[in-house]
């Protein structure tokens, strides 16, 4: 998961950002409406964790320019503030979620994978696809009920292809979302064709039917054959 920490508190920004990376997702950090704004030109995001009170604004302020650029992102605000009114100002906006400061970061991670469910995976804590299982709290994947032993990229690859079943996902779009936007300028991707091609493998070696397509000039799409 690609997430975007709009924090002007440092410390907090970047504990966040190391418990959050601690827990295999990806991050940036912002730490006021400006740069948040610019990230967000740069970068898709399939989560946002927005401070309410910054240095140039209100933190609310985004949650319009969010929508207009990806309906399907999460949006959970951290506030200061314990106010009602601020929480239903928060999810009559359109954020999924509020933290009141101080919390726990075990309990942000905890919200911003149950926004993620409900987003992508319709909620579910197991997707299935035919033959396929996978059981995403523990990670755990199976074929023909047989367990599958990936790698962490060769999971998240998988995830992502079933949470975007019949999509064209371009090359970059890949890379993006499972090694962050600094990969994208790579001179090759041929990092990602040896992840799909193991993948692919792993999986129709269990007795499952290859389900990654290539799309010509463009990237790949998960369908059925």
């Amino acid at each position: 998961m690609k997430i975007l920490i709009i924090e002007d508190e440092r410390e907090l920004a970047l504990s966040i950002e190391e418990y959050l990376k601690k827990e295999n997702q990806l991050c940036d950090v912002a730490g006021n409406l400006k740069r948040a704004t610019e990230k967000m030109d740069e970068v898709l995001y399939d989560c946002f964790v927005i401070d309410i009170g910054l240095p140039d604004g209100n933190g609310l302020d985004l949650i319009p320019l969010i929508k207009e650029r990806d309906s399907n992102a999460g949006i959970l605000i951290l506030t200061a503030r314990d106010a009602l009114t601020d929480k239903i100002t928060s999810l009559e906006s359109g954020a999924d979620d509020y933290l009141t400061k101080p919390f726990r970061l075990s309990e942000l991670a905890a919200r911003i994978k149950a926004i993620y469910r409900r987003r992508n995976l319709g909620g579910n804590t197991v997707i299935r696809h035919n033959e396929i299982e996978v059981i995403i709290q523990t990670r755990i994947v199976k074929v023909n009920g047989k367990p599958l032993t990936l790698t962490r990229k060769e999971y998240d690859l998988l995830v992502y292809f079933l949470s975007n079943k019949e999509r064209v996902l371009s090359r970059e779009s890949i890379v993006e979302h499972l090694w962050g936007d600094e990969v994208i300028m790579a001179d090759t991707f041929d990092f990602l064709y040896t992840h799909i091609k193991n993948l692919r493998k792993k999986i129709m070696d269990k007795g499952g039917r290859d389900y990654i397509r290539s799309v010509y000039g463009i990237g790949y799409r998960f369908t059925d054959p």
